[in-house]
């Protein structure tokens, strides 16, 4: 069984069970989410397709934490001239464990 929904601005698969990190959502630890944006879902046997979003079906998850991701360095340099640039960035992620798929 899995659902593709739309969390915090983007589509993601998700199982029952499963721990997944989206972007910074402004919740607390221990809050539940309702997610209704499901745009498809599979129980194993069957597969539903919405048009944009299947009837009937919501994914509940729970919000575990928060977090920051691994950095990444830009850097940027014109050969001959001297330019150096050099920038790092730490995207933040809020960790969210999927409970229940209901159809």
């Amino acid at each position: 069984m899995y659902a593709v929904v739309r969390l915090a601005g983007r589509q993601l698969i998700v199982k029952p069970n499963e721990i997944v990190d989206v972007p910074l959502l402004d919740l607390e630890p221990g809050t539940v989410i309702n997610c209704d944006e499901v745009l498809a879902y599979s129980d194993g046997k069957d597969v539903r397709v919405g048009k944009p979003l299947v009837e009937g079906v919501k994914v509940l998850g729970e919000v575990m934490g928060h977090g920051r991701e691994d950095k990444i360095l830009l850097y940027k340099m014109r050969r001959r001239k001297g330019y150096r640039r050099k920038q790092g960035h730490r995207q933040h992620y809020t960790r969210v464990r999927i409970k229940e798929i209901t159809a």
